[in-house]
C-alpha cells in the first residue's frame, strides 16, 4: 500500500457512515474448552491466557487506535503488515497489541486434540526441509530454547515444497515481513509457567502433543 492510498483510504473511511466503520478488534471465540489439551496444557494456564492476557491485547489495541479512526478502518492485518504507515504516537502499541492479537488468534487455532500428523504436501515439505517428522520437531524445540527472553517459533513456507523454523521476539511475527506464517508456537513466560515454570523445554514437548495437524496441513495448502 503506498502512503497515497493509505491517506485516500482513510479519508473514505472518515467519510463513512459511522455503522460502516470497521469494528473494534474483538476477542475470538476459543474453538475448544479450557481443559481440552489437559494435561499437556493446564485449564487455568489456557484460560488466564486467553481471558486476561489475549484480551488485554484488544483492549490495548482498541485503546490506541480509538483516536486515529482513518488508521482503525483497516484490518489489524494491514496494520502490522505496514507498521511504517501507522502514525509514530501509536506504532509502538500496534505493533506490540496488533502484533499479540493477530499471534493468539492464528494460536488458539492452531492447538487442539491431535488427530493424526502432518499430511499432503505439508508432511512432504517437512520430510524435504528436515528429514522427518521428529527432526522436525527437535528443531522447533531447538529454536524455541533459543529465543531469548519473550518471543515466538514459527513455520514458513519457503516456496511450494520447503518450509523453514525463524523465531521472533516479543509480539513481532513474520507478518511484519509481509510473509504469512504457516504455524506460531508462543514461548512467552505466560504460556506455560503456572505449570512448567522456568522449565521451557518441557512445555515445547507437551505443546507439540496438542498441535491441531489438520488445521495447519490445511493452511500449508492454502498458503502454497
Amino acid at each position: 500500500m503506498t502512503r497515497r492510498s493509505w491517506i485516500l483510504s482513510g479519508v473514505s473511511a472518515a467519510l463513512l457512515p459511522r455503522q460502516m466503520m470497521a469494528a473494534a478488534a474483538t476477542l475470538p471465540k476459543l474453538p475448544y474448552a479450557f481443559d481440552a489439551l489437559e494435561p499437556h496444557i493446564d485449564a487455568r494456564t489456557m484460560e488466564i491466557h486467553y481471558a486476561k492476557h489475549h484480551q488485554a491485547y484488544v483492549d490495548n489495541l482498541n485503546k490506541a487506535l480509538a483516536g486515529y479512526p482513518q488508521v482503525a478502518a483497516h484490518p489489524v492485518e494491514h496494520l502490522v503488515g505496514d507498521l511504517n504507515m501507522v502514525p509514530e504516537p501509536i506504532r509502538m502499541a500496534v505493533r506490540n497489541n496488533g502484533g499479540g492479537h493477530m499471534n493468539h488468534s492464528l494460536f488458539w487455532q492452531i492447538l487442539g486434540k491431535p488427530k493424526g500428523g502432518p499430511k499432503g504436501k505439508l508432511a512432504a515439505a517437512i520430510t524435504k526441509s528436515f528429514g522427518s517428522q521428529a527432526a522436525f520437531e527437535e528443531k522447533l524445540k531447538a529454536a524455541g530454547l533459543g529465543q531469548f527472553g519473550s518471543g515466538w517459533v514459527w513455520v514458513t513456507a519457503k516456496d511450494a515444497s520447503t518450509i523453514q523454523i525463524e523465531t521472533s521476539p516479543n509480539q513481532d511475527s513474520p507478518w511484519m515481513k509481509g510473509i504469512t506464517p504457516v504455524l506460531g508456537i508462543d514461548v512467552w513466560e505466560h504460556a506455560y509457567y503456572l505449570k512448567y515454570q522456568n522449565r521451557r523445554a518441557d512445555y515445547l514437548t507437551a505443546v507439540l502433543q496438542v498441535i491441531n495437524w489438520d488445521f495447519v496441513t490445511a493452511r500449508h495448502e492454502k498458503l502454497v
